[in-house]
């Protein structure tokens, strides 16, 4: 029996028959499994609970595989996807990768082979989170919840330092009030933009005045970006 930890897997497949078997075996090999029957439909299960991975099917009613998987990345640039296949031509593999996964597998596949490939993914996705965000003299420490400025650490609260993580994985991208909502705050809690404006507000205070040059920088009409100061 496997010691690794559970991980979340998200499986977006419309095949009843198929859909139940990937469940069924991802689950007797130790994993929490989701299903979602469309593109739509994953995309909204992720915003209510991310997953640890996305099993995607190509095929899938209305939006494809290749666009659901081209708008999660459009928000989340972190979270890895498999994507499932009876297309295996290059050209296939090639279109999938563009549109932001990290895997593909062809149709019919070893089950062990996809287990494996999960778990992969699983521990690949771990070290990717554990690993300290540098952003100039800032540096963010997802696993100790810290962060410091110039070596000074930053007095925090649990929500200021979401919302600084979220930035610092985004660095010199501009990111919406949206998708910070749906990265530091439980979406379904709260969903006006000025909740953000006033944590920014917060965050400033802590990372920006004391040191004297900014790094959290307003877009006007856009929404936010951090940066190294200049």
């Amino acid at each position: 029996m496997s010691t690794e930890p559970s991980a979340r897997v998200l499986v977006v497949e419309d095949d009843l028959v198929l859909g139940r078997t990937l469940v069924r075996g991802l689950r007797d090999a130790g994993l929490e499994v989701e299903i979602a029957p469309s593109g739509e439909a994953g995309l909204a299960a992720l915003v209510e609970r991310p997953a640890d991975v996305v099993v995607l099917d190509v095929v899938l009613p209305g939006m494809n595989g290749f666009e659901t998987c081209r708008r999660l990345r459009a928000g989340d640039p972190r979270t890895p996807v498999i994507m499932l296949s009876a297309r295996g031509g290059v050209a296939d593999r090639v279109a999938g990768l563009e549109a932001g996964a990290d895997d593909y597998v062809a149709k019919p596949f070893s089950f062990l082979e996809l287990v494996a490939r999960v778990r992969a993914q699983t521990r690949r996705h771990e070290r990717r989170r554990r690993e300290t965000i540098i952003v100039g003299p800032l540096s963010v420490d997802p696993a100790a919840r810290t962060a410091t400025r110039d070596g000074t650490e930053l007095a925090l609260t649990a929500r200021e330092f979401d919302l600084l993580e979220a930035l610092a994985r985004r660095a010199g991208d501009v990111v919406s009030r949206d998708w910070l909502l749906e990265q530091a705050w439980d979406i379904a809690y709260e969903q006006r933009s000025n909740v953000v404006d006033a944590y920014v507000r917060l965050l400033r205070g802590k990372l920006d005045r004391p040191f004297g040059a900014p790094m959290l920088h307003t877009v006007r009409g856009a929404g936010y970006r951090l940066d190294a100061p200049r």
